[in-house]
């Protein structure tokens, strides 16, 4: 089983730093789950998964799981609990601190500075993600998922922020953000105890859900085709 660990997930490191949260001005897709747009000043260096976690990194947890599925591919038909006993598994293993992301760290890791809809500007291209359909109806992508780390990444280096698969966040569900907390951590009081939030748009989808400020929710125990997860780990002191 230790021979597994060389599959973990490859991390990247980002500083503590400061971003708005939420609706984007101008865009016209936006809605009220991503109101009021806010100030979060993550307060903790953390690292986050280059990529989604792959078939091949969950096997070592679950060695059975989609047992016809490539070792390349984001893991998916995983619930919340799932991916939190991965981490879980995986800390352990490794001594490290590993963990599911707050929905603040995931944003400002999206945007990687940029305060557009995409991480790419107000538009996102056909060749720059994994999606299902343009906004004009036309079919684009492929119908299914890709490789881990086909697209190009963003400017903090992590590739599939946008589409591919949606991926569980550690916090409940909150119809909005009023009350939000500011300093980046996951928001797990109040809110809908059965509910996690999800970010980043899948392969099925069309590029409204795959912007920066999407989200959405689903019962902790649901497992879909299109929903991964990425791991998280905290550095350093605050």
């Amino acid at each position: 089983m230790r021979a597994e660990i060389r599959l973990a997930p490859e991390l990247v490191s980002l500083s503590p730093g400061a971003f708005v949260m939420g609706e984007t001005a101008h865009d016209r897709f936006a809605t009220d789950t991503e109101r009021p747009a806010h100030r979060v000043v993550l307060v903790r260096a953390f690292a986050l998964g280059r990529f989604p976690t792959t078939v091949g990194e969950y096997r070592g947890f679950a060695p059975g799981h989609s047992p016809g599925d490539d070792p390349g591919l984001p893991v998916v038909n995983v619930n919340w609990d799932e991916a939190r006993a991965f981490c879980a598994w995986l800390s352990a293993e490794t001594g490290g601190a590993y963990r599911l992301p707050s929905e603040a760290e995931w944003e400002y890791a999206c945007r990687a500075g940029a305060r557009t809809p995409f991480s790419t500007g107000d538009d996102i291209a056909e060749d720059a993600a994994n999606f299902l359909y343009a906004e004009d109806g036309r079919r684009v992508g492929r119908g299914a998922r890709t490789p881990a780390g086909l697209h190009a990444p963003n400017a903090f280096g992590l590739a599939d922020m946008h589409g591919n698969v949606c991926e569980w966040m550690e916090d409940r569900w909150h119809r909005d953000y009023s009350g939000a907390p500011s300093d980046g951590s996951a928001w797990t009081d109040g809110g809908d105890p059965e509910r996690r939030v999800i970010r980043g748009g899948s392969w099925d989808y069309l590029p409204r859900l795959l912007r920066s400020a999407w989200r959405d929710s689903l019962p902790r125990a649901h497992r879909r085709d299109n929903l991964g997860f990425r791991v998280a780990r905290s550095l350093g002191r605050s």
